[in-house]
């Protein structure tokens, strides 16, 4: 990593709405170099190696050119925490103004999954509802719990990473007789090389995530190399972030499903201002604002550190 990069180097913490992932504080590293600032945040636990796409990506985007774009502003989905409280779930529900589909958080309780998509549900009753599990269900407890989500709350657009490995989501497909299509994404961005997984009868959709994935141009090379449809996701970045997925959605000539990059209403600040108009966000060029978001000089030592340990595996 170029030194003139890591001399711009500014962290931020920005406090979250709910707690989400066990997080209620978001910390990020963001990089300013020629095309503009990138964005460096992977989550606190992951280990240099689990961390060095997310900083190639970072890389990419401060020193590279932007690709071509097809539309100028992406349709995205709102996201619903495992929360349990109705009038938690209402208010997330109407941070996202327009948006007419939303991804709700599972896996723990059946019932409790179940009472908070049907209250999603109801207030958007139009409303297109996919699942994301974090491939926390055996394929017994998935073929289970897909069957039961169905016959109470009706058809899903996809169920996301409902069991953890490849062949164990290839084993729920052949057993599910529900119509409901399967997206995978931590069993592409986690494995130790996500060319080489066979992806084959295994999901239906490929969910890509910007900075796990490297960058833009290595999250395309993945998409043409596995041949299944897409749909872009964040990961709880801060605007940075977001806008930089919102660029490798918008570089693909069709994208049919709404994307998951509307997690910035989930931060309580942000450095920007990414507005949800009409279910729709706009790709724009901003300045960070970072004023009283900077960490502790103990902590940018610590990211400055985590950054060096990690760019010496680019090398």
């Amino acid at each position: 990593m170029d030194q003139s990069l890591l001399e711009t180097m500014r962290v931020v913490a920005l406090p979250t709405k709910t707690n989400f992932r066990g997080i209620n504080l978001r910390e990020v590293a963001l990089f300013k170099g020629e095309y503009g600032w990138g964005e460096f945040s992977p989550f606190l636990e992951y280990g240099y190696e689990e961390s060095a796409p997310w900083l190639m990506c970072a890389i990419e985007a401060a020193t590279k050119p932007r690709p071509k774009l097809y539309r100028n502003s992406v349709r995205v989905n709102g996201t619903i925490p495992a929360l349990n409280n109705p009038a938690d779930i209402e208010r997330i529900v109407d941070s996202f103004p327009g948006v007419q589909t939303f991804k709700v958080k599972v896996g723990d309780n059946l019932p409790e999954d179940i009472a908070r998509l049907a209250k999603v549900r109801s207030l958007r009753p139009k409303a297109k509802l996919r699942i994301d599990v974090n491939g926390n269900w055996s394929v017994e407890e998935a073929v289970t719990n897909l069957r039961a989500i169905y016959e109470n709350i009706g058809p899903l657009e996809y169920a996301e990473q409902p069991c953890a490995t490849v062949e164990e989501l290839r084993e729920l497909k052949e057993r599910l007789l529900v119509d409901i299509r399967i997206a995978g994404d931590e069993v592409l961005r986690k494995a130790a090389d996500p060319f080489a997984v066979n992806l084959n009868g295994a999901i239906d959709i490929l969910m890509l995530k910007v900075q796990p994935l490297g960058g833009i141009a290595r999250a395309h090379t993945l998409a043409e190399h596995h041949k299944l449809p897409v749909v872009i996701s964040s990961a709880l970045e801060s605007a940075v972030g977001i806008n930089y997925g919102l660029q490798l959605a918008a570089s693909f000539p069709e994208m049919n499903f709404d994307c998951g990059l509307g997690t910035g209403s989930l931060l309580a600040a942000d450095i920007a201002t990414l507005p949800i108009v009409d279910g729709e966000i706009e790709i724009t060029d901003f300045e960070p604002e970072f004023s009283g978001y900077e960490v502790s000089p103990d902590r940018y030592e610590w990211w400055k550190n985590r950054v060096m340990k990690t760019a010496e595996l680019l090398r």
